[in-house]
């Protein structure tokens, strides 16, 4: 699905890519209401959707991913109460194989995600992720979600990889649609980005099932 020989920069998403959604997934839509709940004094419901209401205004632009924006909005210590269901940071399957894979078929692997860097220290710290890849760049690093071409154009003054022999792999439509308007060669969906929930339906683009599918072949030693 990846002809790797025309591929030298892997672009890779953590959340819903690399690291199971449901950790995510659970944190809003679970544990932050419900601490909410009670340090507001209503129910979970309300609580819910509060907080949802309040996500549907910013989606798609930094401060949606931003737990400094949230922390101030909501009056309680985000990243604290991420620690607290640390436990359920999971690699997808096959990730750390892929990576490794990457490695010693010679490609530049590069994490780009638009968590902020409380939310990546954190999951670096539970799974080496920082270990398995040549660099980890947050949308937080240049002030753009990667919804926004000037994301990609930030990333290409820092990374300067040639738009034509490089693969991006992430879970979000919008961010591959954004890659794409900007020139990205070689785009690819993840079809099940939270394991608890239904494996989804992608036809924009192509899709993968878990690592193994489009592992690298080892780079060639050379002829004696």
């Amino acid at each position: 699905m990846i002809h790797w020989n025309e591929v030298d920069t892997v672009l890779l998403d953590m959340d819903g890519t690399l690291l199971d959604l449901h950790f995510d997934n659970f944190f809003w839509l679970e544990h932050l209401p419900e601490r909410y709940a009670v340090h507001h004094g209503m129910d979970k419901s309300q609580a819910l959707e509060t907080l949802t209401l309040q996500m549907e205004q910013k989606q798609g632009q930094l401060e949606w991913y931003c737990l400094d924006y949230w922390s101030e909005l909501t009056h309680m210590p985000i990243a604290q109460l991420k620690q607290d269901i640390s436990h359920k940071i999971k690699f997808r399957p096959h990730v750390p194989d892929f990576l490794e894979a990457l490695r010693k078929a010679g490609k530049r692997s590069v994490i780009v995600t638009n968590a902020h860097r409380d939310s990546v220290d954190l999951k670096m710290l539970h799974t080496g992720l920082d270990n398995m890849v040549d660099r980890i760049i947050s949308s937080h690093d240049y002030g753009y979600a990667k919804e926004d071409q000037r994301f990609w154009q930030h990333l290409m003054e820092d990374e300067g990889f040639d738009k034509q022999r490089t693969v991006l792999i992430d879970d979000s439509l919008a961010v591959l649609e954004s890659a794409q308007r900007y020139g990205i060669q070689h785009l690819m969906c993840i079809h099940e980005p939270d394991s608890q929930k239904p494996k989804r339906e992608i036809t924009q683009f192509r899709s993968i099932d878990a690592f193994k599918d489009v592992m690298p072949a080892n780079k060639e030693a050379p002829s004696e």
